[in-house]
C-alpha cells in the first residue's frame, strides 16, 4: 500500500467535507421515509425476544474519538457475559429474528441515527471497539490510519470482504479500507452503496 499510495487529492478531501454537510440531511429524511419499517421491526425484535430493542456499544470514530453506535438487538441478552468477543457470521449468540436482520443488514438501519451528530458517514471504515483496537493497532502496522475519515454505515470492505473474526481477516479488510481512504469518491461511493442494497435484497451477509 505504502509503495503504491499517493496524497490525497484537494477533489478528495473537498468531497469528504461535502458528504459531512449533506449527508446528514439524507438521514433525517431517510428515517422519515423508513419509519414505518423501523417500527415493524422494533416490535418484531420485542415480540420474539423482548427488550432492549436497541444496542448501543462505543465505538471509535473520525480522529480516535468514541462514541455510542446504535443497532436493531441480534443477540441474547448474556451474548457478552465472558467479555467483548468478534461477532462471526455464523455467531450461535444470534437470535433466530436476529440472524435474519444481520443477514440482510437491517440490523444496522438505527445507525442512520448517528450520522445527524457528525458519528458516522453512509460509507466509510467499519468503526471499531476500543478494546479491539487496542489490540488490532498494536497487531497491525497502519491500522490507526482508519481514523483519518469519518467511519461509515457500509464500506468498501464490507461489501467485498464481509466480516472479520481474527487478526489476519482484520488485516485484509485494512487494505479495502486504505484503498477507500485514498480513493474517496461519489464513484465509489455510489458502488457500495449499490452492492449493499443487493447483499440486503439477497440476505446475504457477504
Amino acid at each position: 500500500f505504502l509503495l503504491g499510495s499517493t496524497y490525497q487529492s484537494p477533489s478528495i478531501r473537498f468531497y469528504f467535507y461535502v458528504k459531512a454537510l449533506l449527508e446528514p440531511i439524507l438521514a433525517i429524511l431517510l428515517i422519515l421515509l423508513l419509519s414505518p419499517l423501523l417500527l415493524g421491526l422494533s416490535l418484531a425484535i420485542y415480540v420474539t425476544s423482548g427488550r432492549p430493542i436497541f444496542y448501543h456499544q462505543k465505538r471509535l470514530g473520525y480522529k480516535g474519538k468514541s462514541f455510542s453506535l446504535f443497532k436493531f438487538r441480534t443477540m441474547s441478552m448474556t451474548a457478552e457475559t465472558a467479555g467483548p468477543q468478534w461477532a462471526s457470521e455464523e455467531d450461535p449468540r444470534v437470535t433466530r429474528l436476529g440472524r435474519w436482520l444481520r443477514k440482510t443488514r437491517l440490523d444496522e438501519l438505527p445507525q442512520l441515527l448517528n450520522v445527524p451528530r457528525g458519528e458516522l458517514s453512509f460509507v466509510g471504515p467499519r468503526p471499531e471497539r476500543p478494546e479491539f483496537y487496542q489490540l488490532l493497532s498494536e497487531a497491525i502496522p497502519l491500522f490507526s490510519l482508519r481514523l483519518l475519515v469519518r467511519p461509515g454505515i457500509t464500506g468498501w470492505a464490507q461489501v467485498n470482504n464481509g466480516y472479520a473474526a481474527t487478526v489476519e481477516q482484520c488485516k485484509t479488510k485494512l487494505e479495502y479500507d486504505l484503498y477507500y481512504i485514498q480513493v474517496m469518491s461519489p464513484r465509489i461511493d455510489f458502488q457500495v452503496i449499490i452492492k449493499t442494497l443487493f447483499m440486503v435484497l439477497r440476505g446475504n451477509s457477504g
